[in-house]
């Protein structure tokens, strides 16, 4: 797989640390001869991303608030001006205040609701629209990632589930929008792992206990898992496939509990 991506511009969004599953699928693209641009939230993890990154040559990376669509339209500006053609996006990019993590979702305040939309959402779709003109290479490919709790009510999961279940549904319809451009859409669906994200899903490390207990594979899934399959969604491999929810849990979704 060396060469899988071999002269590929890839822009990864959501890299924060070395437990992000964004980690995991940068350092599987490199690894295949990607040319890697990240984006980073602010000057901190700017910093973090930049050391992570030390020993990894030609990177760039670029600061953007997904909240900002001026920012997010100048980051595409400079990639335009960078490498001129795109042929990858991975969103990897969700967010939800701590305190609508837990209880009862019907305690879900309104603010909470929308940030986490606006986050974990909206942000695919506003890159994909900077990123769909980039993309003029004859292909390309948007890979984005969720979670299980769209599709069951996982306890303390809550609003995040809600903006998960539109995120699937906002692959689905820019799969349809774009498929015309050859520029197919999919997403991961990944096993829980220990990211500073999950830690805060409160009691979730019980959630990781009963699912190493029940999964199909007996063991749970890791970030390379996770980084290989988007390299397969990337790639031409999966040139047929758009519009998907691809599973990287071990198998736990095809329980019945």
């Amino acid at each position: 797989m060396a060469e899988l991506l071999k002269d590929k511009n890839i822009l990864i969004m959501g890299v924060s640390n070395k437990w992000s599953i964004a980690w995991g699928i940068t350092q599987a693209c490199f690894d295949a001869g990607a040319n890697i641009l990240l984006s980073c939230q602010d000057e901190r993890t700017e910093k973090t991303v930049r050391e992570l990154t030390r020993n990894m040559e030609g990177i760039k990376i670029y600061r953007c608030d997904v909240t900002d669509d001026e920012q997010v339209k100048c980051m595409f500006d400079n990639i335009k001006k960078d490498v001129d053609v795109l042929h990858g996006l991975v969103h990897s990019i969700a967010f939800a205040k701590k305190e609508e993590l837990e209880g009862a979702y019907y305690n879900t305040s309104r603010d909470g609701y929308l940030l986490a939309q606006n986050i974990s959402v909206y942000s695919l779709v506003a890159a994909t629209r900077y990123a769909k003109p980039l993309m003029t290479d004859g292909e390309g490919s948007i890979v984005t990632l969720t979670y299980l709790g769209s599709e069951r009510a996982i306890p303390n999961y809550n609003v995040m589930g809600v903006a998960k279940a539109a995120l699937e549904a906002s692959v689905r319809y820019l799969a349809a929008d774009l498929g015309p451009d050859n520029i197919r859409v999919n997403s991961i669906s990944a096993g829980p792992i220990k990211t500073i994200s999950a830690r805060g899903v409160k009691d979730f490390t019980s959630m990781l206990k009963q699912y190493e207990e029940k999964i199909p594979l007996k063991q749970p899934v890791t970030q390379k898992e996770i980084g290989d399959t988007a390299l397969f969604l990337l790639s031409s491999l999966s040139r047929g496939i758009t519009g998907e929810n691809i599973h990287v849990d071990g198998g736990y979704h095809i329980l019945g509990i």
